[in-house]
């Protein structure tokens, strides 16, 4: 088959009177420690963890009336051939564990959720102390929505915690930086390069070469080695993600970041592990200068328009703040706004960056790719909250 392919990559260059590009740089390097199959977990094993997680829940605490669990991996072998003859390949391992959780007391019922994944085995996901440090969080988030109240609506400071709340800066400032949306000049960052585009102190990278990630791959799927790229350094603009065309077109370098679903699609530029480098505040300190406002630790679904950078993300876990304290939980809380507008909002950055436990998925253009987000604490002043509170 890849000899098939070969001979056709050859005969439509035949037709073409012009010449390939450069090859893409070779590497060696591998950022995945565990190149061999997933391991030994058969369908017996899977129903017993499952089992083993749902006894784990309820007895944990009587109020827990539903649970549920699922593990899923992948064991991706790549092989990219190009018009030159340059042949590529990547071993590409990925596991994802979710627990979700439903209690109920009274008439009240609430839900919570947490994931953990990455490029590693089974093994590293199906331990005891791993599932149940998932499921420990899924029933803490659960039983802190019980004591959620009515989320208020307005303008106000909001307080984002560290690690998945980086989603937000994945929709809203991540997609508009990738090379396809500036080269068509249809993203709300096309033609600001070396413009401030965010407050200082923000930096945001897009990193395919972090051990294990989730988001990592050794090579994209076009052959290009992944790459640390720096999008936003200290508020300007000074990079996009590239895929080799629209590298080619925009006059620039690619960055590795060629990615597509599978052999049935075409590649694009996509991103990685984007995430905000941390700054020089204690994250009690960001929280203790809030008089009123919102803290939103987990995210649920999001929207964003590229070309506008609007965006509407719902929290799962928020909490009022009052006089620098954190205060009672809320429901129904959504932050609205403008990605490059949000990001000018930035007053604060806190020293504690993390990334996400290893469950992102992104979608464009009808294809999916595994990512991963990260960001430390900050405060945003002047976001617009919506809410459910009368």
């Amino acid at each position: 088959m890849i000899k098939r392919a070969a001979q056709t990559v050859l005969a439509v260059q035949a037709g073409h009177t012009g010449s390939p590009g450069d090859g893409p740089v070779a590497t060696n390097h591998s950022l995945y420690t565990d190149e061999s199959p997933l391991g030994q977990m058969d369908f017996e094993a899977k129903v017993k963890l499952l089992a083993d997680i749902d006894a784990y829940a309820r007895a944990k605490d009587s109020r827990v009336r539903q649970v549920t669990a699922s593990i899923a991996g992948e064991w991706q072998a790549v092989q990219i051939l190009r018009a030159g003859g340059v042949r590529v390949a990547d071993i590409r391992p990925l596991v994802r564990l979710n627990v979700s959780v439903v209690v109920a007391d009274g008439d009240r019922m609430e839900s919570g959720g947490h994931g953990v994944g990455g490029r590693l085995a089974y093994e590293s996901f199906v331990q005891p102390e791993a599932w149940q440090a998932q499921t420990d969080e899924a029933l803490r988030q659960a039983v802190v929505n019980l004591d959620s109240v009515a989320a208020p609506a307005g303008e106000t400071t909001v307080v984002l915690g560290p690690g998945w709340p980086g989603v937000l800066l994945h929709e809203a400032v991540g997609h508009g930086l990738e090379g396809d949306f500036n080269r068509k000049k249809t993203s709300a960052f096309a033609g600001l390069m070396g413009e401030r585009v965010a407050s200082p102190g923000v930096t945001i990278v897009d990193d395919g070469t972090i051990a294990d990630r989730r988001g990592s791959i050794t090579v994209d799927d076009e052959g290009t080695a992944s790459s640390r790229t720096v999008l936003i350094e200290d508020g300007k603009l000074v990079g996009y993600m590239q895929d080799r065309m629209n590298a080619r077109l925009m006059g620039v370098a690619a960055t590795g970041n060629g990615r597509r679903q599978s052999f049935a699609h075409a590649p694009m530029p996509r991103m990685t592990n984007t995430y905000m480098l941390g700054g020089d505040k204690d994250p009690a300190e960001i929280l203790a200068s809030v008089k009123n406002g919102l803290y939103a630790v987990n995210f649920g679904g999001g929207q964003v328009d590229i070309t506008s950078g609007k965006f509407v993300f719902s929290c799962t876990e928020a909490y009022m703040v009052e006089d620098g304290k954190i205060g009672a939980p809320v429901k129904g809380a959504t932050l609205i706004g403008n990605g490059p507008d949000a990001m000018t909002k930035v007053s604060m950055i806190g020293n504690d960056m993390a990334l996400d436990p290893g469950v992102g998925t992104c979608g464009k253009d009808g294809q999916s790719v595994p990512v991963g987000v990260g960001q430390p604490t900050m405060r945003l002043d002047g976001l617009t909250v919506g809410g459910t509170a009368a």
